[in-house]
């Protein structure tokens, strides 16, 4: 399993249970990342979806311990059913795409973390873990800078040195 997320300078992910930039760059990368896979979010985050909607083109599992059962998303109530759902798949094809509650929670089962960097501060209410901070996350790849719609952005893989099994 990987997670995916852009942050800001200070690690933010997030402000008001939405993403802080619009940058193309960083959505056509998740996009073309995440299309075709298995994606695992928070209910709030299917919530932050235009019209509560699951992305197209993926398989979307979302802990939902008092959500409704739907069939565009496949909803599971509680963290060892989401283990058991995700167990189905092949582990490099399943993404967490948040929010923070997920990513705490996952975060130590993630083999790699692919961060969007972003050299600004976005006035952040929702924050990531430091991985340059954390001795289980080792920084083994980023990009050159790039400018785009006014922000310089780096793409950035972490790898987990001490992943934990589920």
């Amino acid at each position: 399993m990987k997670a995916i997320l852009h942050a800001d300078r200070e690690w933010g992910i997030g402000k008001n249970n939405s993403l802080m930039f619009s940058i193309p760059a960083d959505m056509k990368f998740f996009r073309e990342t995440t299309t075709g896979n298995v994606v695992v979010m928070g209910s709030n985050t299917l919530k932050s979806f235009p019209n509560g909607a699951p992305l197209k083109n993926r398989t979307n599992i979302v802990l939902y311990p008092d959500g409704e059962e739907r069939n565009d998303c496949i909803i599971v109530k509680s963290l060892h059913s989401l283990f058991e759902e995700i167990k189905k798949y092949e582990p490099d094809r399943v993404f967490v795409i948040g929010g923070a509650m997920m990513y705490k929670t996952l975060l130590p089962y993630c083999s790699e973390v692919l961060v969007t960097k972003v050299n600004a501060v976005g006035g952040a209410d929702t924050f990531f873990e430091n991985l340059d901070k954390n001795s289980a996350f080792e920084l083994v790849y980023e990009s050159e800078p790039q400018e785009t719609n006014g922000y310089e952005i780096r793409f950035t893989t972490y790898k987990n040195n001490a992943v934990k099994t589920y």
